[in-house]
């Protein structure tokens, strides 16, 4: 999943005007999001099965929702109930086949039926045969929504703070247990799973296949683990292992991109000409915070004067990480920051963060990780952290799961057993949040039925690379296990690394600096 506490961004828009408030929530971005939330449509002469015409936002053809009523409880059938909303993109041929696609969104705390706009035309080839389907996981978008208010109207100075953060998310807790679906406990992903075999099983579909990014690799695992008979073929793009801690370990993966960031430029000659001394120079600034700068807020785009934590500084470095596009540009929005400008590396931030109707379900987000990873957190000055990023955020996590309602979760939910059909895993070498050392493990585990591709230049998601459109097609298509398997996709070794940003009109570097 992409775990990492996120910055605000005015309405999603470009970041003309950024800021550096942040939101405490993750991200686990397999694309850019869309907000598009479903709505029925009044066509009352296509009523057959258990969906219903539709059309959603930022697409142009019908498509069809369904719904399903579930027990907040498991344990409780008879007892209070919410409503799974889903998203069915039918196949546009006429001999399509028995095994659709499920789509499982990241986060966690994404809205999978958000995202649909965004992903459907990527998918095009796999939706010439398969329906492609869509469940807002409980506790996201219409299913039973977990949100807190938005922050980006508050003062930045409370907004950015992290004392500010841990108080919102304690307010936001005490309201959401007031809802009448607000009991937090039942919003893990063991449980969400159980919902998504019911809406497997209202379609009428035997098997189908598993698309899961990021925090959706966790949950596509765990749906395979508790009904592996309802399964075909899985795709894992940026895998978050159940028994990976994610508050703990980002903070070393965040480490690791950075750093490649840093010797990208000192092996650039343009780079390292533009930006000299930029990993020391970092570090200066680094030692000068907490510090007063002027920065505009979010949504007036008028200058407040906050005070700048080195915390929410290397929040706003992570950010840019997950996209090469956008980790090129750091090393000019670093040095600006050193000298004091700080509009640039907001920018960047901005530009990645989520807001409006595309924010995460933080309340869900809570849920989740305060369920399945808060036990697990490593005590204070215990966890393997990266040495600019230190603990900030496992600090932050271990302060609101110690409050924050917690479920049950099974022993066997930690465990990855043998696949018992293939699994194809994606990992990016640039990734700052579920780089390959996490789909290695996993690979391992899952055993022969696995496969582990890895993108060496590639950071978070790397299912939407152009070149892999024709292997993932094979891969689903193949019609045995071993001809799925015996995938090649030889185009990620040699995907080029992005270069670092230089502003035109910088005086190129004299021939004796570029040879060295």
């Amino acid at each position: 999943m992409t775990l990492a506490l996120q910055m605000r961004s005015p309405a999603g828009r470009p970041p003309r005007r950024p800021a550096l408030t942040l939101a405490a929530t993750a991200a686990m971005l397999l694309t850019l999001l869309s907000a598009a939330t479903p709505t029925l449509a009044a066509n009352p002469a296509d009523e057959t099965g258990p969906t219903k015409p539709c059309r959603v936002e930022g697409w142009p053809n019908e498509l069809r929702c369904g719904q399903i009523e579930r027990p907040l409880n498991p344990a409780e059938p008879q007892g209070r109930k919410i409503t799974v909303h889903y998203l069915l993109v039918p196949a546009k041929s006429r001999s399509k086949l028995p095994d659709p696609i499920v789509l499982f969104a990241g986060g966690p705390g994404q809205s999978a039926t958000r995202l649909a706009p965004k992903m459907i035309g990527g998918l095009s080839g796999l939706n010439n045969r398969r329906d492609l389907v869509f469940i807002d996981q409980r506790g996201t978008g219409l299913s039973a929504p977990l949100q807190c208010p938005d922050a980006r109207g508050l003062p930045m100075a409370e907004a950015m703070s992290s004392a500010g953060q841990l108080r919102l998310l304690q307010r936001c807790s005490a309201e959401l247990q007031k809802l009448p679906h607000g009991d937090l406990r039942f919003y893990t992903t063991t449980v969400a799973m159980q919902d998504f075999d019911a809406v497997r099983q209202q379609l009428g579909v035997q098997r189908w296949n598993l698309i899961g990014a990021s925090y959706g690799t966790r949950a596509a695992l765990e749906y395979q683990r508790q009904f592996p008979q309802a399964v075909r073929r899985t795709l894992l793009d940026g895998m978050a292992p159940p028994d990976q801690t994610l508050p703990d370990s980002m903070s070393a993966d965040a480490q690791a991109a950075l750093d490649r960031v840093f010797s990208a430029c000192e092996e650039d000659a343009r780079c390292t000409q533009a930006y000299p001394q930029l990993r020391t120079r970092w570090q200066q600034l680094l030692q000068s915070l907490p510090r007063e700068v002027s920065l505009p807020q979010p949504l007036t785009g008028a200058p407040e004067r906050v005070m700048l934590e080195r915390d929410a500084l290397l929040r706003a470095v992570r950010l840019p990480l997950y996209t090469p596009a956008m980790s090129a540009a750091l090393p000019a929005a670093l040095h600006a920051a050193t000298q004091g400008r700080f509009d640039g590396l907001a920018g960047l931030a901005s530009g990645m963060g989520m807001s409006g109707k595309d924010r995460l379900f933080e309340g869900m987000h809570f849920s989740v990780i305060c369920a399945e990873d808060g036990p697990r957190l490593a005590a204070e000055g215990q966890s393997a952290s990266g040495r600019d990023f230190g603990e900030a955020d496992a600090r932050l996590y271990r302060q609101v799961c110690a409050q924050w309602p917690r479920g049950e979760v099974p022993a066997a939910f930690y465990k990855t057993s043998a696949a018992q059909s293939p699994v194809l895993l994606l990992s990016g070498g640039a990734d700052p949040v579920t780089p390959p050392r996490h789909g290695q493990r996993v690979a391992e585990a899952l055993g022969a039925k696995a496969l582990h591709l890895v993108a060496p230049n590639a950071g978070h998601g790397v299912m939407r690379t152009a070149c892999l459109r024709e292997p993932l097609l094979r891969f689903f298509n193949a019609a045995s296990d071993d001809e799925a398997l015996a995938l090649k996709a030889d185009c990620l070794e040699r995907m080029p690394r992005a270069l670092p940003f230089i502003p035109p009109g910088t005086p190129k570097p004299a021939a004796s600096e570029v040879s060295k």
